[in-house]
């Protein structure tokens, strides 16, 4: 295995079900099929009891009790924090602490009053899926001053505060930290002053400071994601597509501005995900001869057959000398040189509005709750931390060591050091720019390796493959491999469905849902002999399958081929592709995204559809086969009451225990309910059985609706951090398979038959991993077609304690404190 490192229920009885009274139909079908043995093959019942915490591990349940919590949004806003201020304050109460509001941010805090409030469970209601911050965000000078800071001390002291959750960027996070310090200083002289009482002061002894980055420009070092981010990717790239259209009407050139007046990362990664001509980043300014390299560019694409050029612009451009890039300039530039009809489009904030992302609303829920542990587990010794995302791992970070670094990178571009600039970012910044480097600016080169790469899509379609065959095919050409398209999968393979694929061909894909080449399901062992015909006629060395549990599958039988037919000994990479999410050996699927986000907006228009009906309980299948990722992921993102799947079996009293818990939820201003059915979940309770048991016990207090989502899952254009995903995932596979190519090369014959020779390519944690096929089906339940374990089900209990389940939470993997390494990270330099 080579690890390469990136820088990306539980309820009392059965209730009214066993009343005196007869029993409904429905209630009659429940107890009867409660009665019959379990389906074979099914996990353990994990939904009456948490697992019990192992010896050591903290019981967050009465973490809180005589604790107060403030939480405050401050700087710019992003979406996403309303979903953080949710979590902290679902959990904190959840701890048994007290949670208060800080409306308006510092100035709030400064101010006192009515800006400071006790939270409810039912106040955070509803503004899950509400961009900007409900609680208000402001600038405030008064908090800079020692007297603000001094006010602001007091009104905390007063209502027995002592843990802060400050949700903003670098520069309100700094002033947490001041205040931090200070604390003891600003106490003695409110006890001086008597503006406190010694008793107060001493109950009040330390502050504990907890961050949450919320920032849209994703320029916090430290964190591979901020809050908002994602959504800000979104806005863009729902305004690039349909520029895009236009362009191509009238053969223009547009030049778009997006935000980022210090860091590139939404230019950078906007560029990438639509395949743009040319990005300017502050990080990185191009050469002193960029104005006739940017129109020999614009032209070499006008020429190959493109009706349009894209061309992507951070605010905060520069060249080397320090002199701003304007997007005024690059119009006149590209009308003065070339005479093409060019626009200029500036988004401005419309990238800080709209709908937060599933992503975010994911992203700021997981922090919320680990920034309230993070809070009650603080002590007088514990540095100020942040609490961030690296890989796929909640992590904490000294807050000051993260403040440094990211100044460090503003001190590096003002004194030219534009190289220290990008490695300060991180690794993920890093590889971000080499790939976008390789597919925009790199063309391949008159020598040929001699070497024939075929890609091709297996299983269902996924928005994203295209993305993935885009990179992997123009890669394989720069790498000076001839690159094959195989249409129809393994079935296209046997019959011959294969042709040579140019530059040019894949040029507009990143954006289009589905697959371009085609997919089906059929799996090679039938066609041994035709693929291996085929693999000798067309002259194939190494193949690249994007696809989802077939791709899988099929690559197993490839490699139990190889003992048969000599042709199949070539190297093989697979790359998860699958809204399911269900492939062994990666933590997430290309096309995954874009499906949770589907499920997601739909939810939200569901429950907005109950606006005015009230008291609305709805009963929402998604995909997934046997895997629960959609459901729970959607679950957590759309605020669901309770998500079905099978990795979790449920019985009977789960399910009246479910009823029951919506049943004392209409008794409280909430008024709406979310049930989520993942489609294979249980052959008995099917979401026509669910529908019908909700519906009648809830006769009287809520009304029920149904909806099956179906294929509108798997259709779609990408979303940006597919889009992204499936760039970096073809990058990477490519250069992988031209070292193993390399490898298996005798006499100019390739022959590869050791286990690391068919490889799965997937992100496992903090890293991309390539991982013999052979040895991850050791990992692999084939019965039900997911991995053995699977890392979403530990943010399951966090979705049934934002639904106010009373349930163990286990912290046993909770985030510990990291330090920031300052060390110099070589980026992927291979690709």
């Amino acid at each position: 295995m080579v690890a390469v490192p990136v820088s990306p229920a539980l309820f009392p009885g059965l209730g009214r079900l066993l009343a005196p009274a007869a029993l409904s139909l429905a209630a009659l079908l429940l107890l009867l099929l409660s009665l019959l043995p379990p389906a074979p093959g099914r996990r353990r019942s994990a939904g009456r009891k948490m697992p019990s915490s192992p010896a050591g591990t903290r019981h967050p349940e009465s973490l809180g009790a005589g604790k107060a919590i403030a939480v405050l949004t401050s700087g710019g806003d992003a979406q996403g924090m309303n979903a953080a201020v949710r979590a902290v304050v679902r959990v904190g109460i959840y701890t048994g602490a007290k949670v208060f509001f800080v409306c308006e941010g510092y100035q709030g805090l400064v101010d006192g009053g009515d800006h400071i409030k006790e939270a409810t469970w039912e106040s955070v209601s509803m503004m899950l899926q509400l961009g900007g911050t409900v609680i208000g965000s402001a600038r405030c000078q008064d908090f800079r001053a020692r007297e603000g800071r001094l006010r602001a001390a007091r009104n905390l002291v007063k209502r027995g505060i002592t843990n802060l959750c400050v949700i903003g960027g670098d520069g309100s996070l700094t002033g947490a930290d001041t205040f931090r310090a200070e604390w003891g200083g600003l106490l003695a002289e409110l006890l001086k002053t008597g503006g406190i009482t010694a008793e107060e002061a001493q109950r009040s002894s330390h502050l504990n400071i907890v961050g949450m980055v919320g920032s849209i420009d994703n320029d916090f070092c430290g964190t591979d994601m901020t809050i908002g981010t994602d959504s800000a990717l979104h806005r863009i790239m729902e305004i690039v597509d349909a520029i895009t259209t236009t362009a191509q009407s009238h053969q223009r050139t547009f030049v778009l501005e997006v935000m980022g007046r210090h860091c590139g990362y939404l230019a950078l990664i906007t560029a990438l995900a639509c395949g743009a001509d040319w990005v300017f980043i502050p990080e990185s300014p191009p050469e002193d001869d960029w104005e006739d390299h940017l129109c020999r560019r614009l032209t070499e694409t006008r020429d190959g057959g493109s009706r349009l050029n894209i061309i992507i612009v951070a605010e905060g451009a520069i060249d080397k000398h320090g002199k701003p890039i304007t997007s005024d300039d690059i119009k006149t530039l590209v009308v003065k040189r070339l005479g093409y009809d060019t626009r200029v489009t500036i988004l401005g904030h419309v990238q800080r509005g709209g709908t937060p992302s599933a992503f975010d609303r994911i992203l700021a829920s997981r922090m919320g709750v680990e920034a309230v542990m993070a809070l009650l587990e603080g002590s007088p010794d514990t540095p100020a931390c942040v609490v961030s995302l690296s890989g796929n791992q909640s992590v904490r970070l000294p807050l000051m060591e993260c403040v440094q670094v990211t100044k460090d990178v503003t001190t590096a571009m003002n004194e030219g050091r534009f190289e220290d600039a990008l490695k300060l970012r991180g690794r993920s910044f890093q590889n971000n720019w080499n790939v976008y480097k390789l597919l925009a600016h790199i063309r391949p080169p008159a020598t040929k390796s001699g070497y024939t790469v075929a890609v091709m899509n297996v299983g269902a379609p996924a928005a994203g493959m295209n993305a993935a065959v885009r990179a992997t095919v123009r890669i394989g050409l720069i790498h000076g491999h001839r690159m094959l398209a195989v249409h129809d999968g393994f079935e296209g393979l046997a019959f011959g469905l294969v042709e040579e694929i140019s530059w040019n061909a894949v040029g507009s894909w990143t954006g289009l849902g589905g697959s371009k080449l085609g997919t089906k399901r059929t799996l090679p062992k039938k066609y041994f002999e035709e693929i291996s015909a085929n693999i000798s006629k067309f002259g194939i060395h190494a193949l690249i399958i994007i696809g989802g549990f077939e791709a899988f599958m099929g690559g197993l039988e490839l490699v139990e081929g190889r003992a048969r037919f000599e042709e199949l000994c070539i190297p093989l990479c697979i790359i998860p592709a699958t809204v399911s999410n269900n492939v062994p050996g990666s933590d997430f699927s290309i096309g995954a995204d874009t499906a949770l986000n589907t499920i997601t907006n739909t939810c939200d228009l569901i429950k907005q559809s109950a606006a005015g009906t009230k008291r609305r309980v709805f009963i929402i299948e998604t995909m997934g086969g046997f895997c629960g990722y959609l459901a729970t992921m959607a679950g957590l993102a759309a605020g669901a009451d309770a998500a079905y799947i099978f990795e979790e079996p449920f019985g009977s009293r789960d399910l009246q225990a479910n009823v029951d818990h919506l049943t004392e939820k209409m008794k409280t201003t909430v008024k709406r309910g979310l049930v989520l059915r993942n489609e294979r979940c249980n052959e008995n309770y099917t979401t026509d059985f669910i529908y019908n048991l909700y519906s009648e016990e809830g006769k009287g207090v809520f009304d029920c609706r149904k909806n099956v989502l179906g294929h509108m899952q798997q259709g779609g254009s990408p979303t940006p951090f597919d889009r992204n995903f499936g760039t970096k995932m073809g990058a990477k596979a490519v250069a992988w398979i031209t070292g193993k190519i390399r490898e298996c090369s005798r006499h100019g014959r390739i022959f590869a038959n050791t286990a690391d020779s068919a490889c799965l390519l997937g992100m496992r944690k903090r890293s991309l991993v390539f991982q013999p096929i052979a040895e991850l089906r050791q990992q692999t339940d084939f019965e039900h077609r997911i991995p053995k374990e699977q890392w979403w089900l530990k943010l399951r209990p966090i979705l049934k304690i934002l639904a106010k389940y009373n349930i163990e939470l286990d912290t046993s993997e909770t985030a510990h404190l990291e330090h920031l390494t300052r060390k110099v990270l070589v980026p992927e330099a291979t690709l």
